[in-house]
């Protein structure tokens, strides 16, 4: 998309329940976007718009959940975030992510299971929850999806909602792993592309055992994997970061 298409957005965006310090934060980190970022998203008509949905997107850099708010809210639902506990703990993030009623997840703990309580009951109210599978960074050296953790699966199973498998591809470029600050010029491509749900209807009712959620995750991870391999064998996802 070109600048003045981005800069449109602003006006089709939802606002309604972003909550102010999350609706700030989308509102400053905009023009960013729209001054620095040449954008493809597509796929937005495979997120239904109303109703519970998990948007599940593979991990490359810390540009990643800008990214995937963007194409959340291009699509016209509000995101409920799946993150890391610390950002709450944090100054000025900490306010965002409780304004945005986003859910904390304690990662390497016995607790990271509890978070999947409140995305359950976001999802069963009809909202949108946007997570990573990975967990983390892909450690890929090629930048390719590594296999995913369970909650994903285990939340979509529990709530009886879609997954919509989302590729990124580009926010590496523009915010490398380990880097604080990020490469603005020249101006970075990013694609965001999302699949149709992932089938998991013939999982509905079964016990989560180990084995049903590693057979749901893998179908979610395999899904985002076509959808990135769409995005990098068009010509704009061969290199690495």
């Amino acid at each position: 998309m070109r600048p003045l298409e981005l800069a449109a957005w602003t006006w089709k965006m939802p606002r309604r329940g972003r909550g102010f310090w999350f609706s700030l934060a989308i509102d400053v980190l905009w023009p960013f976007v729209v001054l620095f970022v040449r954008l493809r998203v597509r796929g937005k008509h495979h997120v239904p718009g109303n109703g519970g949905v998990v948007l599940a997107f593979n991990h490359l850099s810390n540009a990643d959940a800008v990214a995937a708010v963007v194409f959340a809210l291009m699509s016209n639902r509000v995101p409920r975030v799946l993150a890391k506990a610390s950002l709450w703990r944090a100054p000025v993030v900490g306010w965002i992510m409780r304004s945005g009623g986003h859910i904390p997840v304690e990662r390497g703990t016995v607790k990271a299971s509890e978070a999947l309580r409140p995305a359950v009951e976001a999802l069963r109210e009809g909202q949108c929850v946007m997570a990573f599978p990975e967990g983390t960074f892909t450690t890929d050296p090629d930048n390719w999806p590594m296999k995913g953790k369970s909650g994903v699966a285990r939340m979509a199973l529990e709530a009886r909602v879609p997954v919509v498998p989302v590729a990124e591809w580009g926010t590496q470029d523009l915010l490398p792993k380990g880097s604080l600050l990020p490469r603005l010029l020249p101006r970075k491509k990013i694609e965001v592309v999302a699949g149709a749900p992932v089938d998991l209807s013939d999982l509905y009712g079964r016990e989560l055992t180990a084995a049903v959620l590693d057979e749901a995750t893998r179908r979610v991870m395999d899904a985002i994997t076509t959808m990135l391999t769409g995005i990098r064998s068009a010509g704009t996802g061969s290199r690495s970061a």
